[in-house]
C-alpha cells in the first residue's frame, strides 16, 4: 500500500517535471517565434527604404564635366595670352554655329561645306579599311594556322610595320598616278597591319585540345574555320578592326593635306592658307568627334560578340 503510493507521488512528480519542461520549451519556442515575426516585418522596410545614392552623379557625371571644363579655361588663358592669335571659345563657337548652319553647300570643287569634306574622307577611309579588311584577315587566319607561313611572314611584317604610313604616300602617287587612289593606298597599307596581327595571334591561343578534337573527327580544313577558328578568334579580330579603323582616320586627315581634293584634311590646310584659325580649331573637334563614334560603334560591335558578355 505504501509503496503504491510511493509509486504514485513519484510518477506524479515526474509528470509535473515534465509538465514544466514542456511548458518551458513551448515559451521559448513562442518567444522564437514572436522575434521572427518581428524581424520579417521590420526587414522589407529596411530594404525598401529609400536611399539617396549620388556616387553615379560624382563618378559618372562630374569628371567629364569637369574635364571639358578644364579644357575651355584652358583655352581660354591661352587665348588671352596669345593676344587674340588664337580665338577664344566663345568665337570659335559662334563660327561654329555658322558652318554648320550649311554644311553641304558646294560652290565649286575647292569651295564646299564641312559636311561634303567629312564624307569624301569617310568615304576614302571605308575604300582603303574594306581593301585592308579583305586582304588582312584572310593572311592573318593563314599565318596563325600554319607554322611555316608564320616563319615566312613575321619578319616582313616586323620589318614594314613601324613605317610611318605617309612614308607609303609617295609610292602611291607613283604607281596610281592619281591623289584619291594614293590616299586610298595609304590608308590600305596603315590598316592591314593590326588586321593580321590581331588575326594570327587570336588563332594562335586557339586551345589545341579543340585542334586535337578536330584532327580526331577528321574535320576538314573548311569545317575547322567555320566551326572553331572563327567563333574563337572573332573578338581579335574585331579588336584588330577597331585599331585599324582608328588609325584609317588618323592617317586620312594627314594624307589629305598632301593629295589635296575634297576632305577634311584638304579642308583644315585650306583654311591655314586662308589663315583661318577659327575653322581649324572647328575641324579638330570634328575630327575628334567623328573618330570617337566609329570607335564607340566598333566597341559596341566588339563587346556583343565577346564570349564573356553573351555568359552574362
Amino acid at each position: 500500500m505504501v509503496a503504491a503510493v510511493f509509486h504514485e507521488v513519484n510518477n506524479a512528480g515526474s509528470s509535473d517535471a515534465t509538465d514544466s519542461g514542456a511548458a518551458r520549451i513551448d515559451k521559448q519556442r513562442s518567444t522564437a517565434l514572436k522575434d521572427m515575426s518581428t524581424t520579417e516585418n521590420t526587414a522589407p522596410v529596411a530594404a525598401f527604404r529609400p536611399t539617396r545614392d549620388l556616387s553615379f552623379l560624382w563618378m559618372g557625371i562630374m569628371p567629364p564635366i569637369l574635364g571639358f571644363a578644364f579644357l575651355v579655361l584652358l583655352w581660354m588663358a591661352i587665348s588671352i595670352s596669345s593676344k587674340g592669335s588664337i580665338p577664344s571659345p566663345s568665337a570659335t563657337f559662334s563660327q561654329a554655329v555658322t558652318i554648320f548652319s550649311d554644311p553641304f553647300y558646294s560652290k565649286g570643287p575647292n569651295d564646299q561645306g564641312i559636311g561634303w569634306n567629312i564624307l569624301s574622307s569617310l568615304k576614302r577611309v571605308a575604300l582603303g579599311f574594306g581593301l585592308a579588311a579583305i586582304v588582312g584577315i584572310p593572311v592573318g587566319f593563314m599565318i596563325g594556322r600554319f607554322k611555316f607561313l608564320s616563319s615566312m611572314f613575321n619578319p616582313l611584317i616586323s620589318l614594314l610595320r613601324p613605317v610611318s604610313p605617309l612614308a607609303w604616300l609617295p609610292i602611291g602617287l607613283l604607281v596610281f598616278k592619281g591623289a584619291n587612289p594614293a590616299a586610298i593606298w595609304t590608308i590600305f597599307i596603315c590598316s592591314i597591319w593590326p588586321m593580321i596581327i590581331n588575326t594570327a595571334v587570336g588563332v594562335q591561343r586557339v586551345p589545341q585540345d579543340y585542334m586535337n578534337v578536330a584532327r580526331v573527327l577528321n574535320l576538314s580544313e573548311w569545317k575547322i574555320f567555320t566551326k572553331i577558328l572563327f567563333p574563337a578568334v572573332l573578338p581579335y579580330m574585331l579588336t584588330g578592326v577597331r585599331l585599324a579603323v582608328g588609325t584609317a582616320w588618323l592617317v586620312i586627315v594627314a594624307a589629305e593635306m598632301l593629295t589635296g581634293g575634297v576632305g577634311i584634311g584638304f579642308w583644315v590646310w585650306d583654311e591655314w592658307n586662308n589663315l583661318n584659325v577659327k575653322n581649324i580649331i572647328i575641324a579638330i573637334f570634328v575630327i575628334g568627334v567623328v573618330g570617337l563614334m566609329l570607335e564607340f560603334a566598333l566597341i559596341k560591335i566588339a563587346t556583343a560578340f565577346t564570349f564573356e558578355e553573351v555568359r552574362t
